[in-house]
């Protein structure tokens, strides 16, 4: 009660004191003209970016959580269709692959390449070999070695990159099969670009206008096989017009 009797300005002070000591939530804060702009009006006293692979170690548990079974689902369609390989596209440390393995029948040839930042493709390095998991998954820095793979696989990675995905396919010789997408941060009314604290560092992060979004992959030469929302994870940027309006959201589109 005595919150809402603060005025916005004092609320607005408490908050950014809040996202520059977090240290474990998930909060964002300001916008933004552009994604660069974004990055350009970080804190100073943060680092930027994920690329740290020391943070890469213990960011993440390798566990399936409710949001990523609509594209655990269409992985599952895709290797028992005779698609073989997978370019996750910001997989982390190879999260995914290590936590889907034991729901899903990964082919004996199966190669499933992890792209990242280089401090977390250090630490996923080393966990593979420590995993004995090295003959499957593999790590690069360049998405453009996603050419010729038969899926494309992006679950929370597409807001943290500077290029949007149909640049991303525009680049690359050999487009994939299939285009999964999961837990993307869009908007229902226009893209917004702001800042996300992930505790030991602040990202450029840049929240899609939801419809733009699966048009630039209509656009890009694929039909769509499926969409959806993935409910029950928050996103909400305070003090800014729309900002409770954002939401994850998912897709499988197909080359044409």
């Amino acid at each position: 009660m005595l919150s809402s009797l603060l005025p916005a300005s004092v609320k607005e002070s408490a908050y950014r004191r809040k996202f520059l000591d977090n240290r474990e939530e998930n909060l964002f804060m300001g916008s933004f003209e552009s994604f660069a702009a974004a990055e350009a009006g970080a804190p100073p006293s943060k680092a930027i970016g994920y690329d740290n692979a020391e943070a890469a170690k213990t960011l993440y548990s390798h566990q399936v959580y409710f949001y990523d079974y609509p594209a655990l689902f269409w992985l599952g369609r895709s290797l028992a269709d005779g698609m073989t390989s997978v370019f996750d596209l910001g997989g982390h440390v190879g999260i995914k692959y290590y936590a889907f393995r034991r729901m899903v029948d990964y082919p004996p040839n199966l190669r499933w390449t992890v792209c990242d930042v280089p401090g977390v493709i250090q630490t996923g390095q080393e966990l593979a070999v420590q995993r004995e998991a090295t003959a499957q998954l593999g790590f690069t820095t360049d998405f453009k070695d996603a050419s010729g793979y038969d899926v494309l696989y992006a679950s929370g990675s597409l807001q943290y990159l500077p290029t949007r995905i149909a640049e991303i396919i525009a680049a690359l010789p050999q487009k994939p099969r299939r285009i999964i997408l999961n837990t993307t941060a869009v908007h229902p009314e226009r893209t917004i670009y702001t800042l996300n604290s992930i505790g030991f560092a602040v990202c450029p992060y840049r929240i899609q206008h939801h419809d733009a979004l699966l048009a630039e992959l209509t656009a890009a030469g694929y039909r769509r096989r499926d969409a959806w929302r993935n409910e029950g994870k928050p996103i909400e940027v305070p003090f800014v017009e729309g900002g409770d309006k954002p939401y994850y959201a998912g897709c499988c589109f197909d080359l044409h």
